[in-house]
């Protein structure tokens, strides 16, 4: 497909609507684009709660809705021209498919998906790894001009452990010395911003990750010292970590996570790259600058 141009309108700013606004990675999107735009070009923003939003403190129009609502997300769509694509659940691989057809059906032009790097991986085959090679393979095939963003580990994930590091200055995780070269959030959201509105990123398939490969070991030495306090590191088995994952996830989400956290073991997320240092024309973010710019969510 050639690429596509930023807007089909002619407008100075294209009209983009983020899902997943409130995540990690989206809330960052949502904040640049608000940030470039004002007005009928700020951006929309697709939420299951409105509340997080305006707590997030999030500008653009707001609009609530939940992904199996098919005529919710034409409406939403309905005119626009890009939309950043984030989906959660890969017990819900149909979640992609409806946004992309309300987008083909909205008269949108061109589709940012947020994926996961580990697809790449060596014996990748769990059922997160398949989500995400499915909703790949289902935004090629939707007819839309297409950019793929996957990540390794967001840096945020680490606001895991703000509980037990508040309350009894310990990180509790499994794989300690399982190195992974994690993304701060900010910096994804910048080559989504760029994606979305730069055609020349379209049929691209970026692989994100961070400038270092460090261990959770690792991180909580560097959340030690950004926090100026005593941090103890907690192995945890398999077992405990299969045991919590169903707790939040079910079972077979659960031991998805665990077959990726032994591929982590055996160094498959640690290896760099530097397309984001090319694509954001700059050194990406540490782990240590991420941490002081959050340091006050550890408690």
């Amino acid at each position: 497909m050639t690429p596509a141009p930023a807007t089909s309108s002619g407008a100075a700013h294209p009209k983009i609507v983020v899902t997943g606004a409130t995540g990690a990675v989206g809330r960052q999107v949502a904040r640049l684009l608000a940030a470039r735009a004002s007005g009928p070009a700020a951006p929309t923003l697709f939420v299951r709660d409105p509340d997080k939003a305006a707590a997030l403190g999030l500008a653009g129009t707001v609009v609530q809705g939940d992904y199996q609502d098919r005529d919710r997300l034409r409406e939403t769509l309905e005119g626009a021209d890009a939309v950043f694509v984030v989906t959660a659940n890969p017990l819900r691989p149909e979640d992609d498919e409806n946004i992309l057809a309300a987008a083909r059906a909205g008269g949108v032009r061109h589709a940012v998906k947020l994926s996961w790097l580990g697809v790449a991986d060596p014996g990748a085959d769990d059922l997160v790894a398949r989500w995400n090679l499915r909703s790949e393979q289902a935004l090629r095939e939707s007819g839309l001009s297409w950019t793929v963003l996957r990540i390794r580990t967001p840096m945020s994930n680490a606001l895991a452990w703000a509980p037990s590091i508040g309350e009894h200055g310990v990180v509790r995780s499994l794989g300690g010395d399982a190195r992974t070269a994690c993304v701060d959030p900010r910096d994804v959201a910048e080559v989504a911003v760029r994606a979305l509105t730069e055609p020349e990123h379209a049929s691209q398939v970026y692989a994100l990750t961070g400038p270092q490969a460090l261990s959770p070991r690792e991180q909580t030495d560097i959340l030690a010292e950004v926090l100026g306090r005593r941090l103890v590191f907690e192995e945890i088995t398999e077992e405990e970590a299969r045991a919590g994952w169903s707790r939040r996830y079910g079972d077979r989400i659960a031991q998805a996570l665990l077959e990726g956290a032994r591929r982590r073991a055996g160094g498959a997320a640690g290896r760099g790259d530097g397309t984001l240092e090319r694509l954001i024309v700059r050194p990406p973010a540490t782990f240590a600058a991420w941490a002081a710019d959050h340091a006050g969510l550890f408690g």
